[in-house]
């Protein structure tokens, strides 16, 4: 039997928050954060999960960045918000609800202000979320390591992304498995 804290490809789905070209000179190391989401998207969607992506007030902060739209399958449309927690936009509540999701996987930008209050509020809703420590970023480094321990104690379990994506695979026999291996090797 499965540990109930482990990820389910058949219940689960990524969300992608805010992570637009403004951001890019402001946080440090976004370049590779950025990287690392795009090998992210490339795995969950070759195990076929869902993926919601939101963008922060775009007219004034640009769209999601090229190395995860650019992985993104067609049809996926960023959800435009000017509220910090997604869970305030219906069209992504909705998207979660229809698709029966119980499980999501956040990551993105800012930590410790969309990224923090998206997850208080799923938790409120009664989703388990699973947020990718090496999957977020802020500002200041101080900033993710306080909303990493908030969300801890808020219930939210912390993982990262080669966990999260050998999870939803969940075995070497799988069709997936060796592109997940090889993402796992190229992440930085």
């Amino acid at each position: 039997m499965k540990h109930p804290a482990l990820l389910d490809r058949g219940k689960a789905a990524l969300a992608v928050i805010d992570m637009q070209e403004a951001f890019r000179p402001v946080i440090a190391g976004f370049g590779d954060l950025a990287a690392r989401i795009g090998l992210l998207v490339e795995g969950v969607v070759a195990l076929s999960l869902p993926i919601i992506v939101t963008e922060q007030y775009p007219r004034g902060l640009g769209h999601t960045v090229q190395e995860i739209r650019a992985k993104l399958p067609e049809g996926i449309e960023p959800i435009e918000k000017q509220s910090f927690s997604a869970c305030q936009v219906r069209e992504f509540d909705t998207q979660l609800r229809e698709r029966h999701i119980e499980q999501v996987v956040i990551c993105g930008i800012e930590a410790h202000i969309c990224v923090s209050q998206t997850a208080h509020d799923l938790l409120a809703q009664g989703y388990q979320v699973h947020v990718l420590a090496d999957g977020i970023g802020a500002r200041l480094e101080r900033n993710q390591d306080v909303a990493i321990e908030k969300l801890a104690r808020a219930g939210a379990i912390v993982s990262s992304v080669e966990m999260a994506l050998f999870e939803l695979c969940g075995g070497a026999g799988t069709p997936e498995f060796k592109l997940i291996q090889h993402l796992a090797r190229t992440l930085q």
